[in-house]
């Protein structure tokens, strides 16, 4: 089959990107063909060696926009959706694919569709959703079920928390998050002196890291540790601040900051360089939304510290690693001292279950997943 992915994220992280990456490298190892279509002006941070096509009507970004302004922007970007929606229904037409795909799609996309004359397309169209809240689902199911009559109209929902969400619909799947794989590197065991810890991702305020780190330097470790520190700053507002938070702590000799984005190889290299990824940020959205962050602890077979509220699934199937009391810090720092203080009894166990969680998570199984819901 020939898929056409329709990619309209206008500044893709890094997870956007790697997740584009599976779609691609996937859906090729299993013999079929994949080209991008994208708004006019979209640059790609990566290439993915295959073909792209340019609709017209730009992407709209929300970044720093407030009030009448964002509520402007957003009237626009549903007009341009529209825009897309009536191109790709005459690429469609025309007989240039077999089958369309929307990677990051939300209830939006199929609220854009009941005015679209796409919901008519002669080949599968599948909206990918990465996660849903119970609030989320209601509003999907609203949106879906005016599409049962649609056999092409289809939408499949990445989530550990199926039964949570009481969505049964024949045109609605569920299936499991992808892992992140090293795809660009060969990881080998590390023969680091100390253990290291690594904190990844984008820096934001509300992940109180100040609260992470004075919790870290207070703990009683009784082996050698050394935590990394990355975080990818998108607003002067938060550079500030985590400028603020590197000065504050470069004294100590176990933290080590690394203040900049990682994408591609740079990114896989820092996680591999780590035995263990820490998420000490809990939000109540990741009992429904996936952790990019711990599925790439689960692709790169790195053992985990992370709240009790993010994605409680995975813990409960696969011993690897901790949870504590999210907003416990009295939780934080014995789960800390547990975990490392136990962490070479306890390693080959987690490598055993890492490896299993590895196998049920495989991104192969989501381009299978995403082949059997345009044929069937």
């Amino acid at each position: 089959m020939k898929f056409a992915i329709v990619e309209s994220v206008v500044t893709p992280g890094g997870h956007e990107i790697d997740y584009d990456r599976i779609l691609v490298e996937e859906l090729s190892a299993l013999g079929h063909e994949v080209e991008f279509y994208v708004p006019e002006g979209h640059e790609f941070k990566w290439n993915y060696g295959v073909p792209v096509y340019k609709l017209k009507g730009q992407g709209i970004s929300y970044k720093g926009a407030k009030g009448l302004k964002k509520l402007y922007l957003s009237i626009k970007r549903e007009l341009n959706r529209q825009k897309w929606y009536k191109q790709i229904l005459k690429h469609a037409k025309n007989g240039d694919f077999d089958a369309i795909i929307f990677p990051s799609a939300t209830y939006r996309y199929l609220r854009a569709l009941s005015k679209s004359e796409l919901k008519n397309s002669p080949v599968p169209i599948i909206f990918l959703i990465h996660g849903l809240t119970p609030k989320e689902s209601i509003r999907l199911k609203e949106y879906a079920n005016e599409f049962n009559s649609y056999e092409n109209v289809k939408v499949g929902i990445q989530s550990f928390a199926e039964e949570k969400l009481g969505i049964n619909m024949d045109n609605v799947k569920f299936f499991y998050p992808p892992n992140y794989i090293p795809r660009d590197i060969i990881i080998s065991d590390n023969k680091n002196k100390e253990l290291k810890l690594g904190f990844f991702g984008q820096y934001r305020k509300e992940k109180k890291l100040d609260d992470f780190l004075d919790v870290y330097i207070k703990c009683e470790l009784k082996i050698p540790v050394k935590l990394i520190v990355q975080g990818a700053t998108q607003t002067e507002a938060d550079e500030k601040d985590f400028t603020r938070i590197i000065n504050k702590y470069s004294k100590y000799s176990n933290i080590e900051f690394l203040h900049k984005a990682l994408i591609g190889v740079e990114w896989q290299k820092g996680l591999a360089s780590v035995d263990t990824l820490v998420m000490p940020y809990g939000n109540d959205r990741y009992l429904y939304h996936t952790s990019a962050i711990l599925s790439n602890a689960i692709g790169f077979k790195k053992s985990i510290i992370i709240a009790d509220n993010v994605n409680p699934e995975i813990l409960k199937k696969f011993n690897i690693g901790m949870a504590f009391e999210n907003g416990n810090f009295d939780s934080l720092k014995n789960t800390l001292e547990l975990f490392v203080n136990n962490y070479y009894d306890n390693k080959d166990k987690y490598q055993e279950e890492l490896e299993k969680a590895y196998q049920m998570f495989s991104p192969t199984k989501l381009a299978e997943n995403i082949v059997n819901l345009a044929k069937n």
